[in-house]
């Protein structure tokens, strides 16, 4: 393999770009920190500049920056009814931020952040933070409901309560690695086939196919997963707001 020097885990490698120390912490700029940083401005420039100068007849930068509010919009209108309309903004934002992470990671010398465990678990703890949040405001103390079915007859509480406070415990874990393990899948396997493609002298022609249905089966993935996780969060808001 080149004299050892193929390694398909280097591509997630965190590098610091600028040193920043405020009040003894390392907020240095690293190269994930970036392209976070550009996918948050790229959504941002998208839906600012498409929807600018709004028109019934929506120009293709319109229809573009309304695909995903609409997209969103349905998907939280059929979990969550009416009531999900003030859930719109932060869903759209999580989908939005999910899909350009693995979207941009796709690019050449890319650095996809929705491969690191840290970021998406970071997006799982904000997300139950939400749902946690809803449901005190919504039910108070009556939040603790959620943990103990209704109608469930009480001798079994001792059994279903701490299942469903695991269950709901797990929660954000299942979030964070079910996005994280599969952008990191995913990006080995094109790192794998595309270093089989420099070394397989005629025969390249195959794992250059495969890298190609890879690739093409990673851009599917990066929408089902932006999809899922949105999907998902959606569901958990509904259980706060409406508990069982």
């Amino acid at each position: 393999m080149a004299g050892g020097s193929f390694d398909p885990m280097k591509q997630f490698q965190l590098h610091k770009l600028a040193d920043l120390n405020i009040a003894g912490f390392d907020l240095a700029l690293t190269n994930s920190a970036l392209h976070a940083l550009v996918g948050v401005l790229v959504a941002s420039a998208l839906l600012v500049f498409a929807t600018r100068r709004l028109q019934l007849l929506p120009s293709r930068w319109q229809a573009l920056s309304e695909w995903p509010y609409e997209f969103v919009h349905n998907l939280a209108q059929s979990n969550l009814g009416d009531k999900g309309k003030p859930f719109v903004p932060f869903l759209l934002t999580l989908f939005l931020f999910v899909l350009l992470g693995n979207l941009i990671g796709l690019l050449p010398y890319a650095f996809t952040y929705t491969s690191h465990i840290s970021v998406t678990l970071t997006l799982a703890l904000i997300s139950i933070g939400v749902v946690i949040g809803t449901g005190f405001t919504k039910h108070g103390l009556g939040f603790f409901k959620l943990f103990m079915p209704s109608g469930a007859p009480l001798f079994i509480a001792p059994i279903i309560v701490p299942i469903e406070v695991v269950s709901f415990l797990a929660k954000p874990l299942s979030l964070a690695i079910r996005l994280f393990a599969n952008m990191l899948a995913g990006h080995i396997m094109i790192k794998v086939f595309a270093f089989f493609c420099t070394t397989s002298g005629l025969l390249a022609v195959l794992p250059l196919f495969g890298n190609v249905m890879i690739f093409a089966f990673e851009l599917f993935v990066a929408f089902l997963q932006a999809y899922i996780f949105t999907l998902l969060v959606s569901i958990y808001l509904h259980d706060a707001i409406d508990l069982h």
